[in-house]
């Protein structure tokens, strides 16, 4: 059975960055998509960007050219580099993911970004 465990939110002032932690246990299989989503106060949760076991990556409109999603396939990690902060990134960060007989969230973490 999956599981994931996200770590690495908190506060961080606008234009400072922050690294999210995705760590995956159980038999992912060779294909699979992991991705991290974003939920904000009063809005609906919203992908921010993903990954798939190819190694094909995609990012949402707000994010792209700021936050980068990578893996650490020794570790069973998937990371999301956030750089370049706004306050409009402030939201519990939420870890997917989707294989064969499996979808599965994390807990989420907050990411707060205000001065």
């Amino acid at each position: 059975q999956v599981q994931l465990v996200e770590s690495g939110g908190g506060l961080m002032q606008p234009g400072g960055s922050l690294r999210l932690s995705c760590g995956a246990s159980g038999n992912m299989g060779s294909r699979y998509t992991v991705g991290w989503y974003r939920q904000a106060p009063g809005k609906q949760r919203e992908l921010v960007a993903y990954i798939i076991s190819s190694g094909e990556r995609s990012y949402a409109d707000p994010v792209k050219g700021r936050f980068t999603i990578g893996r650490d396939n020794v570790n069973n990690t998937v990371w999301l580099q956030m750089n370049s902060l706004k306050p409009e990134d402030t939201a519990i960060y939420y870890c997917n993911a989707g294989g064969i007989g499996y979808d599965v969230w994390g807990q989420g973490t907050q990411v707060t970004v205000s001065a």
